[in-house]
Protein backbone atom coordinates (compact mmCIF):
# COMPACT_ATOMS: atom_id res chain seq x y z
CA UNK A 1 0.00 0.00 0.00
CA UNK A 2 1.67 3.30 -1.21
CA UNK A 3 0.43 6.35 0.17
CA UNK A 4 2.02 9.92 0.90
CA UNK A 5 2.33 10.53 4.47
CA UNK A 6 3.03 13.64 7.10
CA UNK A 7 6.22 12.30 8.87
CA UNK A 8 5.89 13.10 12.17
CA UNK A 9 5.04 11.03 15.01
CA UNK A 10 1.39 11.30 16.31
CA UNK A 11 1.30 11.42 20.79
CA UNK A 12 -0.44 8.34 21.01
CA UNK A 13 2.39 6.36 19.04
CA UNK A 14 5.27 7.93 20.70
CA UNK A 15 3.42 6.66 23.92
CA UNK A 16 3.14 3.58 23.04
CA UNK A 17 7.18 3.43 21.85
CA UNK A 18 7.56 4.50 25.41
CA UNK A 19 5.64 2.05 26.80
CA UNK A 20 7.46 -0.75 24.82
CA UNK A 21 10.91 1.02 25.69
CA UNK A 22 11.92 -1.81 27.91
CA UNK A 23 12.03 -4.36 25.04
CA UNK A 24 12.30 -2.14 22.34
CA UNK A 25 14.26 0.45 20.98
CA UNK A 26 13.46 3.84 19.08
CA UNK A 27 13.32 3.07 15.00
CA UNK A 28 16.91 2.44 13.64
CA UNK A 29 18.49 2.68 17.17
CA UNK A 30 21.87 1.11 17.83
CA UNK A 31 20.55 -2.52 19.90
CA UNK A 32 22.51 -3.70 22.56
CA UNK A 33 22.97 -7.89 22.67
CA UNK A 34 24.06 -10.03 19.27
CA UNK A 35 22.92 -13.02 17.66
CA UNK A 36 25.36 -15.63 19.52
CA UNK A 37 24.13 -18.87 20.94
CA UNK A 38 23.42 -17.12 24.61
CA UNK A 39 22.33 -13.53 23.35
CA UNK A 40 18.95 -12.25 22.12
CA UNK A 41 17.46 -13.12 19.61
CA UNK A 42 16.51 -9.73 17.50
CA UNK A 43 13.89 -9.33 15.67
CA UNK A 44 12.69 -6.06 13.29
CA UNK A 45 9.41 -4.61 13.59
CA UNK A 46 8.49 -2.19 10.63
CA UNK A 47 4.96 -0.71 9.96
CA UNK A 48 3.92 2.60 9.57
CA UNK A 49 4.21 4.33 13.27
CA UNK A 50 3.04 7.84 11.41
CA UNK A 51 1.43 9.08 8.93
CA UNK A 52 -2.09 8.10 7.54
CA UNK A 53 -1.35 4.33 8.57
CA UNK A 54 0.08 4.96 11.72
CA UNK A 55 -2.93 2.57 13.06
CA UNK A 56 -2.12 -0.21 10.94
CA UNK A 57 1.30 0.17 12.23
CA UNK A 58 -0.27 0.67 15.96
CA UNK A 59 -2.56 -2.20 15.73
CA UNK A 60 0.42 -4.52 14.17
CA UNK A 61 2.80 -3.48 16.95
CA UNK A 62 0.71 -3.83 19.91
CA UNK A 63 -0.05 -7.99 18.24
CA UNK A 64 3.40 -8.67 17.29
CA UNK A 65 4.23 -7.44 20.62
CA UNK A 66 1.70 -9.45 22.88
CA UNK A 67 3.28 -12.87 21.38
CA UNK A 68 6.43 -11.58 21.87
CA UNK A 69 6.11 -10.62 25.30
CA UNK A 70 3.90 -13.80 26.34
CA UNK A 71 7.10 -15.87 24.66
CA UNK A 72 9.46 -13.82 27.12
CA UNK A 73 7.43 -14.27 29.68
CA UNK A 74 7.48 -18.26 28.94
CA UNK A 75 11.32 -18.19 28.65
CA UNK A 76 11.92 -17.07 25.56
CA UNK A 77 12.62 -18.93 22.52
CA UNK A 78 14.88 -22.40 23.17
CA UNK A 79 16.36 -19.85 26.26
CA UNK A 80 16.70 -16.98 24.72
CA UNK A 81 15.15 -13.85 25.12
CA UNK A 82 13.10 -12.23 22.19
CA UNK A 83 14.81 -8.82 21.95
CA UNK A 84 12.74 -6.12 18.94
CA UNK A 85 13.65 -3.20 17.19
CA UNK A 86 10.79 -0.92 16.09
CA UNK A 87 11.37 0.37 12.51
CA UNK A 88 8.70 3.41 11.12
CA UNK A 89 8.32 2.42 7.20
CA UNK A 90 5.83 5.92 7.17
CA UNK A 91 3.86 4.00 5.08
CA UNK A 92 6.72 4.99 2.10
CA UNK A 93 8.16 2.35 -0.19
CA UNK A 94 11.77 4.77 -0.16
CA UNK A 95 11.93 4.85 3.52
CA UNK A 96 11.41 1.34 4.06
CA UNK A 97 13.99 0.51 0.99
CA UNK A 98 16.17 2.52 3.71
CA UNK A 99 14.95 1.05 6.41
CA UNK A 100 15.83 -2.98 4.84
CA UNK A 101 19.39 -1.68 4.96
CA UNK A 102 19.45 -0.75 8.46
CA UNK A 103 17.94 -4.01 9.85
CA UNK A 104 20.32 -6.19 7.72
CA UNK A 105 23.17 -4.13 8.66
CA UNK A 106 21.97 -4.26 12.24
CA UNK A 107 21.71 -8.00 12.58
CA UNK A 108 17.87 -8.82 12.68
CA UNK A 109 17.40 -12.52 12.05
CA UNK A 110 13.65 -11.89 10.62
CA UNK A 111 11.30 -9.05 10.51
CA UNK A 112 7.17 -8.54 11.00
CA UNK A 113 5.77 -6.35 8.94
CA UNK A 114 5.02 -4.32 6.88
CA UNK A 115 0.77 -3.79 6.69
CA UNK A 116 1.40 -1.87 3.09
CA UNK A 117 2.11 -4.02 0.24
CA UNK A 118 4.25 -1.34 -1.79
CA UNK A 119 6.42 -0.87 1.21
CA UNK A 120 7.39 -4.59 2.01
CA UNK A 121 7.95 -5.41 -1.88
CA UNK A 122 10.47 -2.20 -2.46
CA UNK A 123 12.22 -4.03 0.70
CA UNK A 124 11.31 -7.48 -0.05
CA UNK A 125 14.97 -7.15 -2.65
CA UNK A 126 16.97 -6.51 0.18
CA UNK A 127 16.21 -8.44 2.49
CA UNK A 128 16.34 -11.39 0.38
CA UNK A 129 19.93 -10.60 -0.53
CA UNK A 130 20.53 -10.55 3.56
CA UNK A 131 18.34 -13.83 3.50
CA UNK A 132 16.20 -11.80 6.13
CA UNK A 133 12.96 -14.15 6.22
CA UNK A 134 9.95 -11.24 6.39
CA UNK A 135 6.18 -12.50 7.28
CA UNK A 136 4.21 -9.21 6.00
CA UNK A 137 0.42 -8.62 6.73
CA UNK A 138 0.11 -6.96 2.97
CA UNK A 139 -2.15 -8.99 0.72
CA UNK A 140 -1.51 -7.61 -2.83
CA UNK A 141 -0.82 -10.32 -5.40
CA UNK A 142 1.94 -8.30 -5.90
CA UNK A 143 4.64 -10.04 -2.62
CA UNK A 144 3.57 -13.00 -4.17
CA UNK A 145 4.62 -12.16 -7.71
CA UNK A 146 8.08 -10.92 -5.85
CA UNK A 147 8.71 -14.69 -5.89
CA UNK A 148 10.98 -14.39 -2.47
CA UNK A 149 11.33 -18.00 -0.73
CA UNK A 150 12.18 -15.39 2.31
CA UNK A 151 8.96 -13.51 1.67
CA UNK A 152 5.36 -15.08 3.84
CA UNK A 153 1.90 -13.92 3.85
CA UNK A 154 0.37 -13.70 7.58
CA UNK A 155 -3.00 -13.65 5.78
CA UNK A 156 -5.25 -14.28 2.33
CA UNK A 157 -4.24 -12.81 -0.26
CA UNK A 158 -6.59 -10.27 -2.03
CA UNK A 159 -7.48 -12.81 -5.14
CA UNK A 160 -9.38 -15.11 -1.77
CA UNK A 161 -10.64 -12.25 -0.40
CA UNK A 162 -12.16 -11.00 -3.28
CA UNK A 163 -13.10 -14.69 -4.26
CA UNK A 164 -14.93 -14.81 -1.03
CA UNK A 165 -16.43 -11.64 -1.53
CA UNK A 166 -18.17 -12.23 -5.15
CA UNK A 167 -19.17 -15.85 -3.93
CA UNK A 168 -21.25 -14.10 -1.44
CA UNK A 169 -22.97 -11.31 -3.52
CA UNK A 170 -22.76 -12.79 -6.89
CA UNK A 171 -23.46 -16.39 -6.63
CA UNK A 172 -25.41 -16.28 -3.39
CA UNK A 173 -27.29 -12.81 -3.13
CA UNK A 174 -27.37 -12.84 -6.84
CA UNK A 175 -26.53 -8.96 -7.37
CA UNK A 176 -25.07 -8.28 -10.70
CA UNK A 177 -25.27 -4.39 -10.84
CA UNK A 178 -21.63 -2.86 -9.49
CA UNK A 179 -19.63 0.07 -9.46
CA UNK A 180 -16.00 0.29 -8.36
CA UNK A 181 -13.67 2.88 -6.76
CA UNK A 182 -9.96 1.98 -6.20
CA UNK A 183 -7.43 3.50 -5.61
CA UNK A 184 -3.78 3.45 -8.07
CA UNK A 185 -1.48 1.95 -5.21
CA UNK A 186 -0.36 -1.73 -5.00
CA UNK A 187 -3.20 -2.44 -2.35
CA UNK A 188 -5.78 -0.80 -4.50
CA UNK A 189 -4.78 -1.91 -7.74
CA UNK A 190 -4.51 -5.95 -6.52
CA UNK A 191 -8.18 -5.02 -4.76
CA UNK A 192 -9.48 -3.72 -8.39
CA UNK A 193 -7.58 -6.27 -10.63
CA UNK A 194 -8.97 -9.47 -8.24
CA UNK A 195 -12.34 -8.30 -7.92
CA UNK A 196 -13.02 -7.39 -11.16
CA UNK A 197 -11.58 -11.32 -12.31
CA UNK A 198 -14.18 -12.42 -10.07
CA UNK A 199 -17.15 -10.81 -11.39
CA UNK A 200 -15.53 -11.71 -14.77
CA UNK A 201 -15.55 -15.39 -13.67
CA UNK A 202 -19.20 -14.99 -13.09
CA UNK A 203 -19.99 -12.62 -16.48
CA UNK A 204 -20.72 -9.71 -14.44
CA UNK A 205 -19.20 -6.54 -15.58
CA UNK A 206 -18.75 -3.05 -13.53
CA UNK A 207 -21.25 -0.76 -14.87
CA UNK A 208 -18.19 1.73 -13.43
CA UNK A 209 -14.96 1.50 -12.78
CA UNK A 210 -13.22 4.70 -11.22
CA UNK A 211 -9.56 4.60 -9.85
CA UNK A 212 -8.64 7.66 -7.69
CA UNK A 213 -5.17 8.52 -5.81
CA UNK A 214 -3.83 6.68 -3.28
CA UNK A 215 -3.46 10.68 -1.40
CA UNK A 216 -7.22 11.64 -2.93
CA UNK A 217 -9.26 13.54 -0.56
CA UNK A 218 -11.88 14.99 -3.27
CA UNK A 219 -14.29 11.82 -5.06
CA UNK A 220 -16.99 14.05 -6.08
CA UNK A 221 -16.25 13.59 -9.37
CA UNK A 222 -15.84 10.01 -9.09
CA UNK A 223 -19.04 9.77 -7.47
CA UNK A 224 -21.14 11.81 -9.40
CA UNK A 225 -20.43 9.17 -12.51
CA UNK A 226 -21.34 5.72 -10.14
CA UNK A 227 -24.41 7.58 -8.84
CA UNK A 228 -25.31 8.12 -12.62
CA UNK A 229 -25.10 4.04 -13.41
CA UNK A 230 -26.82 3.58 -9.85
CA UNK A 231 -25.70 0.48 -9.10
CA UNK A 232 -26.97 -1.36 -6.33
CA UNK A 233 -23.24 -2.16 -4.82
CA UNK A 234 -19.78 -0.30 -4.71
CA UNK A 235 -16.68 -2.23 -4.40
CA UNK A 236 -14.21 -0.09 -2.22
CA UNK A 237 -10.31 -0.94 -3.07
CA UNK A 238 -8.91 1.85 -0.94
CA UNK A 239 -7.18 1.74 2.69
CA UNK A 240 -9.06 2.68 5.55
CA UNK A 241 -9.54 6.39 5.92
CA UNK A 242 -9.44 6.77 2.11
CA UNK A 243 -12.53 3.99 1.70
CA UNK A 244 -13.84 6.12 4.89
CA UNK A 245 -14.28 9.23 3.09
CA UNK A 246 -15.55 8.25 -0.11
CA UNK A 247 -18.29 6.28 1.96
CA UNK A 248 -19.19 9.97 3.60
CA UNK A 249 -19.08 11.61 0.56
CA UNK A 250 -21.04 8.96 -1.50
CA UNK A 251 -24.00 9.45 1.35
CA UNK A 252 -23.82 13.24 1.34
CA UNK A 253 -24.33 13.17 -2.59
CA UNK A 254 -27.92 10.73 -1.88
CA UNK A 255 -25.83 7.38 -3.10
CA UNK A 256 -27.80 4.50 -1.36
CA UNK A 257 -25.82 1.52 -2.29
CA UNK A 258 -24.41 -0.86 -0.58
CA UNK A 259 -20.66 -0.49 -0.25
CA UNK A 260 -18.45 -3.98 0.02
CA UNK A 261 -14.79 -4.86 0.70
CA UNK A 262 -12.04 -6.78 2.52
CA UNK A 263 -9.90 -6.14 5.56
CA UNK A 264 -9.61 -2.46 5.95
CA UNK A 265 -13.30 -1.53 5.78
CA UNK A 266 -14.25 -4.13 8.57
CA UNK A 267 -11.77 -1.57 10.60
CA UNK A 268 -13.02 0.80 13.54
CA UNK A 269 -10.64 3.61 11.37
CA UNK A 270 -13.31 2.64 8.70
CA UNK A 271 -16.57 2.89 10.65
CA UNK A 272 -15.29 6.34 12.43
CA UNK A 273 -14.30 7.57 9.14
CA UNK A 274 -17.38 7.00 7.40
CA UNK A 275 -19.39 7.11 10.50
CA UNK A 276 -21.53 4.44 11.60
CA UNK A 277 -24.65 5.75 10.00
CA UNK A 278 -23.62 5.96 6.49
CA UNK A 279 -21.37 2.19 6.87
CA UNK A 280 -24.10 0.47 7.79
CA UNK A 281 -24.88 -2.50 5.71
CA UNK A 282 -21.06 -2.34 4.34
CA UNK A 283 -20.44 -6.11 3.50
CA UNK A 284 -16.70 -7.41 4.67
CA UNK A 285 -14.74 -9.79 3.21
CA UNK A 286 -12.34 -10.98 6.15
CA UNK A 287 -10.55 -13.81 8.03
CA UNK A 288 -11.07 -12.70 11.36
CA UNK A 289 -14.64 -11.49 11.58
CA UNK A 290 -14.49 -10.55 15.25
CA UNK A 291 -13.18 -11.01 19.06
CA UNK A 292 -16.15 -13.12 19.79
CA UNK A 293 -15.96 -16.60 16.99
CA UNK A 294 -14.36 -18.67 19.16
CA UNK A 295 -12.59 -19.68 22.64
CA UNK A 296 -8.90 -18.45 21.03
CA UNK A 297 -10.20 -15.19 19.87
CA UNK A 298 -11.90 -14.56 23.03
CA UNK A 299 -8.64 -15.30 24.68
CA UNK A 300 -6.69 -13.25 22.29
CA UNK A 301 -9.03 -10.68 23.26
CA UNK A 302 -8.68 -10.61 26.75
CA UNK A 303 -5.27 -10.57 26.65
CA UNK A 304 -4.68 -7.80 24.46
CA UNK A 305 -7.41 -5.41 26.22
CA UNK A 306 -5.10 -6.11 29.01
CA UNK A 307 -1.95 -5.40 27.46
CA UNK A 308 -2.89 -2.24 25.70
CA UNK A 309 -6.23 -1.06 27.51
CA UNK A 310 -8.25 -1.13 23.94
CA UNK A 311 -10.08 -3.51 21.79
CA UNK A 312 -8.33 -6.01 19.69
CA UNK A 313 -9.65 -6.26 16.03
CA UNK A 314 -7.80 -8.12 12.56
CA UNK A 315 -4.62 -5.94 11.88
CA UNK A 316 -3.60 -7.20 15.47
CA UNK A 317 -4.37 -10.52 15.43
CA UNK A 318 -2.76 -11.08 11.84
CA UNK A 319 0.36 -9.88 13.71
CA UNK A 320 -0.31 -11.65 16.43
CA UNK A 321 -0.62 -14.96 14.01
CA UNK A 322 2.60 -13.75 12.32
CA UNK A 323 4.82 -13.47 15.13
CA UNK A 324 3.22 -16.80 16.24
CA UNK A 325 4.57 -18.34 13.33
CA UNK A 326 8.33 -16.73 13.39
CA UNK A 327 8.76 -18.04 16.96
CA UNK A 328 7.92 -21.41 16.37
CA UNK A 329 9.64 -22.12 13.44
CA UNK A 330 12.78 -20.54 15.46
CA UNK A 331 12.15 -23.18 18.12
CA UNK A 332 11.47 -25.59 15.55
CA UNK A 333 15.31 -24.89 14.23
CA UNK A 334 16.74 -24.58 17.52
CA UNK A 335 16.94 -21.14 16.20
CA UNK A 336 18.24 -20.59 13.01
CA UNK A 337 18.56 -18.13 10.75
CA UNK A 338 18.81 -17.23 6.85
CA UNK A 339 17.87 -19.92 4.41
CA UNK A 340 16.94 -22.43 7.09
CA UNK A 341 14.75 -20.51 9.73
CA UNK A 342 12.92 -19.53 5.93
CA UNK A 343 12.70 -23.31 5.50
CA UNK A 344 11.20 -23.62 8.91
CA UNK A 345 8.71 -21.16 8.65
CA UNK A 346 7.31 -22.73 5.40
CA UNK A 347 7.29 -26.00 7.31
CA UNK A 348 5.18 -24.34 10.14
CA UNK A 349 1.92 -25.61 10.56
CA UNK A 350 -0.22 -23.31 12.60
CA UNK A 351 -4.06 -23.44 13.95
CA UNK A 352 -4.08 -19.48 14.25
CA UNK A 353 -6.46 -16.98 15.23
CA UNK A 354 -7.09 -16.23 10.95
CA UNK A 355 -7.43 -19.87 10.51
CA UNK A 356 -5.12 -22.89 9.73
CA UNK A 357 -1.87 -21.52 8.05
CA UNK A 358 0.03 -24.11 6.09
CA UNK A 359 2.60 -22.33 3.60
CA UNK A 360 2.95 -23.13 -0.17
CA UNK A 361 5.71 -22.64 -2.25
CA UNK A 362 4.46 -18.78 -3.00
CA UNK A 363 4.72 -18.19 0.39
CA UNK A 364 0.73 -17.62 1.55
CA UNK A 365 -0.34 -20.01 4.29
CA UNK A 366 -4.02 -19.00 4.49
CA UNK A 367 -6.73 -19.24 1.72
CA UNK A 368 -9.99 -18.44 3.51
CA UNK A 369 -12.16 -15.47 4.73
CA UNK A 370 -15.31 -15.27 6.13
CA UNK A 371 -18.42 -12.55 5.38
CA UNK A 372 -18.99 -10.30 7.81
CA UNK A 373 -21.98 -6.94 7.47
CA UNK A 374 -21.16 -3.65 9.46
CA UNK A 375 -24.53 -3.61 11.84
CA UNK A 376 -24.83 -0.75 14.37
CA UNK A 377 -21.70 0.16 14.05
CA UNK A 378 -20.03 -2.90 14.77
CA UNK A 379 -18.62 -6.14 12.39
CA UNK A 380 -21.01 -9.72 12.66
CA UNK A 381 -21.61 -12.26 10.71
CA UNK A 382 -23.29 -11.88 7.54
CA UNK A 383 -26.65 -13.68 7.58
CA UNK A 384 -28.01 -16.04 5.28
Amino acid sequence: MNRSTRRHVAAPLLALSLAFAAGCSAPGEERSGDNGDTGPIKIAIANAQSGQLSSLGAWELKGAKLAIDEWNKNGGVNGRQIEVGVFDSQGDPTVGTNLARKIASERYVAMLGTAESAVTIAMAPILRQAEIPNITSGQSPGLVGVKSPFLFLNGPTSVTYDESLAKHIVDSKGIKSFALITNNGSYGKGEHDSFTKALDSRGVKPVADQVVTTDQKDFSAALTNIRQRNPQVIFLGAEEVQSGLIVKQARDLGIRATFAGAAPQGTPVFIDTAGATNAEGTIVSTPYLSNEVNDASRTFAAAYLAAHGEAAEMHGAKAYDGAQILLTALKNSNNATGKDLSDAIRAVKHKGLLGDFAFDETGVGIFATSIGTITSGKLVPAQG
